[in-house]
């Protein structure tokens, strides 16, 4: 029994960096934001790249939002990407300029991306922000994410929030906090650590020497978080800005949630258990800091997992103690879930009271119960493969 006790702290050790470190940044993160001046001086020229792939439906929305904030010298590019319905007659009748791209065997955004760069390198601009063909921009957005990023010469991460449709279920609704979490309350605080950000996918902006050299042309499903790692690992790590947001909605059926979570779940675990430890070799070895941060970050299971895993944890300490007699395995297990538990309720009074009531919190346990079957998923038949969600049938 003494084996299986070292086993299982030396398991209990290992689970408790993702909980220390997603509590670290909930707690640096709480403090009320302090607005920082808006850029002012030189606004450079800017490309907006919107990847598409059957977004007839809702792009013009998008393209009224980003036409709003262009001024002379800009330009919108769509890439309407192995399409099949009117994406390009909508985006050219919002007065984009589009190609098209057309090539069923390579799939996925970072293709549509990389074909889009080497379009824009015809007349490069000196910033190009990607937005996703179903976001919306807060005003001013594009100001400051082409400004800061040309200010620090690094790729530069907008808020990206993603809001429940209306009449959503709660399930729906306990996503969105969970995603506040992930993409608002970590990110801030690692920022005011003075740390970077992971990629999220829009609301992206690089200065053109940077995103030219960047490899794009991947059918990766997690493609954002695995560029965001590759400009850390050369030194340029994305930074947050939390001043400019984008906004998107959860699909409204059924069918297109679950399928966005099992690409957006199934890709960061992949990524986390096959890149995670060459990762952290590598920062330790260079001395990369920024690396580092990243890859510890992105090692942070999804908050429903974490949940799972800690709750898995005190009970096989308490099995131990009604064994062995022992009860040191329970009493260090409990701590995980007691932290985990503090931070999560501190998270959801800073940003999430507008989002889900104190008595809804209560059934994130069982919605993390519910995601056991996402997970068993990965482990027996993992997407591998870039799939859009289905959005707009309920």
């Amino acid at each position: 029994m003494v084996v299986f006790e070292t086993i299982f702290l030396l398991l209990l050790l290992l689970l408790s960096v993702p909980v220390f470190v997603f509590a670290i940044q909930i707690a640096i993160a709480l403090p009320a934001e302090r607005r920082k001046p808006a850029s002012s001086g030189y606004r450079p020229s800017i490309a907006v790249l919107v990847p598409a792939h059957n977004e007839a439906a809702g792009i013009a929305a998008t393209l009224f939002a980003i036409q709003l904030q262009l001024q002379f010298g800009d330009r919108v590019l769509v890439v309407a990407d192995n399409c099949t319905d009117d994406t390009a007659v909508a985006a050219l009748a919002a007065g984009a300029d589009v190609i098209a791209r057309c090539d069923p065997e390579r799939r996925g955004k970072g293709y549509a991306l990389d074909f889009g760069v080497r379009h824009l390198a015809l007349a490069p601009p000196a910033v190009v922000i990607i937005i996703d063909a179903d976001c919306l921009l807060q005003h001013g957005a594009l100001d400051l994410l082409a400004c800061r990023s040309l200010a620090a010469n690094r790729p530069m991460q907008a808020l990206y929030m993603m809001q429940s449709p209306a009449g959503a279920s709660l399930k729906t609704k306990v996503a969105e906090f969970a995603w506040s979490v992930k993409n608002w309350a970590r990110a801030l605080g690692f920022q005011r650590l003075g740390l970077p950000c992971q990629l999220m996918g829009t609301g992206m902006a690089f200065p053109w020497p940077l995103i030219e050299q960047a490899e794009l042309a991947s059918g990766h499903i997690v493609e954002d978080l695995k560029l965001g790692l590759d400009f850390a690992r050369l030194g340029q790590a994305p930074l947050f800005c939390s001043e400019a947001q984008v906004t998107s909605v959860f699909p409204v059926n059924a069918e297109g949630v679950q399928s966005q979570r099992t690409r957006w779940e199934h890709g960061h675990l992949g990524m986390m258990i096959k890149e995670g430890p060459r990762l952290l070799l590598e920062s330790l070895r260079t001395k990369n800091l920024d690396l580092f941060a990243l890859t510890i970050d992105m090692c942070v299971p999804p908050l429903a997992l974490l949940t799972l895993l800690v709750l898995v944890f005190c009970l096989l300490g308490m099995m131990l103690w009604a064994v062995t007699g022992n009860a040191l395995p329970w009493s260090l297990a409990i701590i995980n879930p007691a932290i985990l538990s503090l931070a999560v309720l501190l998270v959801w009074a800073r940003f999430g009271r507008a989002i889900l009531t104190f008595g809804n919190l209560a059934y994130a346990p069982i919605y993390a119960l519910r995601k056991i079957p996402l997970y068993l998923k990965f482990l027996v038949h993992r997407q591998i493969e870039w799939v859009r969600s289905h959005r707009d049938e309920p």
